[in-house]
């Protein structure tokens, strides 16, 4: 089964909604690829148009155990005092870059604006995101590895 890296390129978000009264929201992103999970930092004081513009990588199998091949950004406001607040959430659907990524050792798609819903599924911002999948190159049987340096028997 191929392996590879996920690379995903939080760039910013436009629109979101305010959950707090008196200040702006520092917003901040959980991505989630099936059980790996990572944080963006917090966007203090940049309110309803965050810019992040951070990378992130997820090892990931192609085709691997279940068929839920999506990113879920999941967008929340940060607070010193309370629980922090849902802001909204996008999924990206990434099974074709994976089978491309696969095909031909690397795929990407440059970054792009997915819509932001709130939890009853209505519309509210936009987050924009690229990705790319770079398939990992496997040592076959035949050939020994010395400290980065392939050799072949």
């Amino acid at each position: 089964m191929p392996s590879g890296i996920l690379e995903v390129q939080l760039v910013d978000a436009r629109g979101l909604r305010n959950t707090d009264f008196l200040n702006k929201i520092d917003a901040y992103v959980l991505m989630q690829y099936k059980s790996q999970e990572r944080k963006s930092s917090v966007a203090r004081g940049q309110g309803s148009n965050p810019v992040w513009n951070e990378k992130f990588t997820f090892r990931v199998d192609y085709p691997g155990a279940g068929n839920q091949y999506k990113i879920l950004f999941k967008i929340m406001d940060k607070d010193t005092f309370s629980r922090d607040d849902f802001v909204g959430e996008a999924s990206m659907y990434i099974e074709e870059l994976l089978a491309q990524g696969v095909e031909r050792g690397k795929a990407e798609l440059h970054p792009a604006r997915l819509r932001v819903t709130l939890a009853d599924k209505t519309y509210y911002g936009e987050i924009r995101v690229g990705v790319s999948f770079t398939r990992k190159v496997e040592v076959t049987d035949d050939q020994e590895e010395y400290g980065g340096w392939k050799h072949s028997a």
